[in-house]
Order: C-alpha cells, then structure tokens, then sequence
C-alpha cells in the first residue's frame, strides 16, 4: 500500500468514514477492516460508500441466520 504515512494517512481515513457509521450497528457487532492498495488513492466519499456498502451486504447476510435462531 506505500510507506508508513500512506498507510496512517488510510488509516485516519478509514477511522473517520468508520466512526460515521458505527451508529446503525449493534453494540455487539463486530467489523474489520482491511484497506486494500487502492484505499491509498481512493477519495475519502468512496472510502464511505464503500464501507456504507459492505455492512449493508454484512447485514443482508445476518438477516437468515437471525430468522433460523427464533
């Protein structure tokens, strides 16, 4: 991905855009996030849809398992 100040510099990136939507997730949830080569060149608002996009897909994926558990 580059050196240590592209890699923070995601970091900080992805940190911020996360914080953002860690309201619409359980307090028992867990995520991670892993910034692949691209993330150092990607704008900040792709960054967030990108992530906005996968806890959706995460979410779609938890609504069977959650139907089977009642």
């Amino acid at each position: 991905m580059g050196g240590a100040v592209v890699r923070h510099r995601v970091s900080r990136r992805l940190r911020h855009a996360a914080a953002e939507l860690l309201p619409k997730l359980e307090p028992v949830d867990r995520m991670v996030i892993r910034a692949l080569p691209s993330s150092s060149t990607a704008l900040s608002a792709s960054l967030r849809q990108q992530l906005r996009d996968g806890i959706d897909r995460s979410a779609r994926r938890q609504e069977p398992a959650a139907e089977r558990q009642r």
